[in-house]
């Protein structure tokens, strides 16, 4: 790679998670050193505010001017960097010009997005220009997904180095999780339903659980979800919907696709969240899918809609406390499932709020791994995902660095 002004930018310096993630890296620079990186947001004021409160040793932190929809300042700023990480949503608002400009510049990016429709849009629209280029573009890098497809790849590796073969079908259940929501996951969300509700086209198209492998033709077999409540025999417990199944699951399942399909045609991959055991398992349960039904039916309705987020929920910028934040985790098993081997479980934690404090974290080292741990090649651009791209480098980061955790049972 060219010799780049920066290592890496962060765009959205400003957002909710943006400042976790600028604050998260000042306070750890020594960690990361040498790093030369830059803040990049479109208001100058709130970047002033944001270098102010990092102290007297960043007050001379390069800062951006930079509108999401500006694409001659973003030409510019692509190609000062190694790698832009963007925490700029809803992506499908606002995430478009700069991922063409990653493509067309041969720069690496890295976000948070959890919006499927989108991300396909982009692969279709983008991913022979990341190709030629060399970028590699790799979407979902916050709690949606990487404990799901990092989870998945350690499982996978462990089964493959003793047993010398891959598990043909793998369940994770979310087992324990603390934390807030933010008003850009918020609005992230409320823009799908949006986009699905004024097409039913794309209302079919998101149920494809093979919406992120658009450019491959191979047969795709039918996968298993966990649409009401049930009782699971593999982990005995009561089980609803997991309601971050529908980016993740399709996440692992373009990983699976580009390392073509080495865990075996058939192979099968779902999530769920764990309620627990007995009567209290089920109560808990359902009172969860009826939770989630009201919430998804309030925002399907317009006016229903526009009352929660005028009066009720937090606007994009805000998020929960730094108390909050501080006070989450996330306790998370994947069983891998064989008739040959048996069963294997993988247990991945986090030791702040799932969606901000270890999201930030996440992101972070996603884009370290990407300017540091795996060079840029020729031909190996295109968009990517975080096992395919960073693999085994980004969990020893995360393990070493970020507070998480990934830990075999037999």
């Amino acid at each position: 790679m060219e010799n780049k002004k920066f290592d890496i930018i962060i765009f959205g310096a400003t957002s909710f998670v943006g400042q976790i993630m600028t604050k998260y890296f000042a306070e750890n620079i020594k960690d990361f050193s040498p790093l030369s990186w830059a803040i990049a947001g479109r208001s100058q004021e709130k970047l002033d505010t944001l270098r102010s409160s990092l102290g007297e040793a960043f007050q001379n932190l390069p800062m951006i001017v930079c509108d999401a929809f500006d694409p001659i300042k973003l030409d510019e700023l692509t190609k000062s960097s190694k790698v832009v990480a963007s925490t700029v949503g809803p992506y499908a608002l606002y995430g478009e010009e700069l991922v063409k400009a990653c493509a067309h510049n041969g720069t690496d990016y890295c976000d948070l997005c959890g919006e499927a429709y989108w991300i396909k849009d982009m692969i279709q629209k983008y991913n022979n220009d990341a190709v030629r280029s060399g970028a590699r573009i790799v979407n979902c890098c916050g709690f949606d997904s990487i404990p799901s497809d990092l989870g998945v790849l350690v499982l996978q590796e462990y089964s493959k180095n003793k047993f010398n073969s891959y598990f043909p079908r793998i369940k994770l259940g979310v087992e324990k999780m603390k934390g807030g929501a933010s008003g850009g996951t918020l609005a992230s969300m409320i823009q799908a339903v949006i986009a699905a509700k004024s097409n039913p086209a794309l209302r079919k198209e998101m149920a494809n659980p093979y919406i992120l492998c658009p450019e491959f033709n191979e047969d795709k077999i039918k996968q298993n979800r966990v649409t009401s409540v049930v009782l699971d025999d593999d982990f005995k417990m009561w089980s609803a919907p997991f309601i971050m199944e529908a980016i993740n699951t399709r996440v692992v399942m373009r990983s699976h696709f580009i390392n073509e399909k080495k865990y075996g045609a058939g192979f099968l991959y779902q999530e769920q969240m764990l309620m627990g055991k007995g009567v209290k398992g089920y109560i808990r349960a359902t009172s969860l899918l009826m939770g989630l039904g009201i919430f998804a039916l309030s925002v399907f309705i317009t006016p229903t809609r526009k009352i929660l987020q005028k009066f009720i929920l937090p606007k994009p910028g805000q998020g929960p406390s730094l108390e909050a934040q501080r006070d989450g985790y996330f306790d998370i098993n994947l069983i891998g499932i064989s008739e040959s081997t048996g069963k294997l479980c993988l247990k991945v934690t986090g030791d702040t709020d799932p969606g901000y404090g270890c999201t930030a974290k996440m992101l972070a080292h996603s884009a370290l791994s990407l300017a540091f741990d795996a060079p840029q090649k020729n031909n190996d651009g295109g968009f990517l995902t975080p096992s395919s791209a960073m693999g085994t480098d980004l969990v020893e980061r995360l393990k070493k660095y970020a507070g998480m955790n990934f830990e075999i049972f037999e």
